[in-house]
């Protein structure tokens, strides 16, 4: 049985801790929560209590019946601290919801109430669940709280899209479900994957999304890339603590936090963007997909339609953008490119890709299947590694998953890469 502390802040959200407390019982998990003063106003003590079967505290100075003990303890016979005894006698440490004021607090090394006390004092994994108002969530403050946090190895699970609170309000800063909280739980239980700081300070360049080549002002040429494969990555990266460039083709969904964003919308404005921040990246994750033509001469204003009759489009090829950073790429440099493939031949068309482009690594996924791919939330893929001295060159392939769990998968590879020179 392991032990879970649960920190409840004040927010609307906070109803959907006791969903949580109740799987993670379900579970076999024993349970105790700590409460902020803000957070009664929303759910009160009796209910977590109820759920737990253990008494809930709201301050470091009153008294903890069970003294500091977890349901599955006897307690001991002296009367300990209880922001310190709980925290010593828990396995991981939950802060669902966390609201924008108990982030900056945490943030800033803040020890005012029982919860951030806890969280100060403790030595297990430490996550943290934000949920807030969308402009509060995106707020340059809140942004930059959590980007500090994420630097001292808290994890951090991310808030969902969707109805909030306000009345006809929609947005991100939905707390995420309580399904996904004790995942998270159990995954830092388990030893999985964190905030590892393996990545620590190294510059990564990522690019996401698909090009757009004008017909004219309001036609074009483009493809089906939501980048969400790239955004996965760009978080990933920045979570083991990279310090991460995303150049953004088109992509409407919203950028990780502490990510630096630019944006662009054809194949030259990508590749102009390359351009200027490749020399600094020590990886270059190039996921965007890349129009291969364009139109050899966009029309000024809008085609009417009875123009249109017999009209013939004459396309140029656009620069192969990853080519040509391969080819003024410096030593300590590790360059993975994607390749959307399509069919039975997908691997060894990828595979002629990875050695004409000179990279150290190609992910290629089949596109020819609607479950995964562009503008999915899963993705299946095969990572192929150029041989080395010594190496013949690898082919990892990583099972149907989120884009998350595969952009992980494609970290590790990178990491592999650039340990082994």
């Amino acid at each position: 049985m392991s032990r879970i502390l649960l920190g409840v802040s004040g927010g609307i959200a906070a109803y959907k801790a006791l969903e949580l407390v109740r799987l993670a019982t379900a579970a076999g998990h024993a349970v105790r929560v700590v409460q902020t003063p803000a957070s009664r106003r929303f759910v009160g003590e009796a209910s977590f209590a109820a759920l737990t079967g253990a008494p809930v505290l709201l301050s470091e100075f009153e008294r903890d019946p069970a003294r500091g003990a977890f349901p599955d303890q006897q307690p001991p016979e002296h009367e300990p601290l209880s922001h310190l005894e709980l925290v010593a006698n828990a396995h991981v440490y939950l802060i669902a919801p966390a609201s924008a004021n108990t982030i900056a607090k945490l943030a800033g090394g803040l020890a005012d109430n029982l919860l951030t006390s806890c969280a100060l004092a403790a030595s297990c994994p430490l996550i943290v669940a934000p949920a807030m108002n969308s402009s509060m969530y995106e707020h340059p403050a809140t942004r930059a709280n959590l980007v500090t946090l994420r630097g001292r190895g808290v994890r951090i699970v991310e808030p969902d899209t969707g109805r909030l609170a306000s009345k006809g309000e929609q947005g991100i800063g939905r707390l995420a479900e309580p399904a996904r909280l004790l995942a998270a739980c159990e995954e830092a239980l388990a030893g999985g994957p964190a905030t590892t700081g393996s990545l620590r300070g190294v510059k990564v360049l990522v690019t996401a999304g698909g090009t757009r080549e004008a017909i004219d002002s309001v036609r074009y040429i483009g493809n089906s890339s939501s980048g969400r494969m790239g955004l996965a990555l760009a978080q990933a990266a920045q979570a083991r603590g990279a310090e991460v460039t995303l150049i953004a083709a088109n992509v409407a969904l919203p950028a990780p936090m502490g990510v630096h964003v630019r944006h662009v919308v054809s194949a030259a404005e990508l590749q102009d963007a390359c351009a200027e921040e490749f020399p600094r990246c020590e990886i270059l994750l190039m996921a965007a997909a890349v129009a291969d033509f364009r139109p050899a001469a966009a029309q000024d204003g809008k085609i009417k339609k009875s123009e249109r009759e017999g009209l013939e489009l004459q396309l140029e090829p656009t620069a192969d953008v990853l080519s040509g950073l391969s080819a003024g790429r410096r030593d300590g440099q590790t360059l993975l490119g994607f390749a959307a493939e399509h069919g039975e031949r997908a691997v060894q068309s990828a595979r002629e890709k990875l050695a004409a482009k000179g990279l150290d690594a190609i992910v290629v996924n089949d596109i020819s299947r609607e479950d995964i791919g562009f503008d999915t939330e899963a993705n299946e893929v095969t990572i192929l590694s150029a041989p080395r001295a010594g190496s013949p060159g690898g082919e990892l392939h990583v099972p149907r998953a989120s884009k998350a769990e595969v952009a992980e998968a494609i970290l590790d590879a990178a990491e592999r890469l650039r340990a082994s020179g």
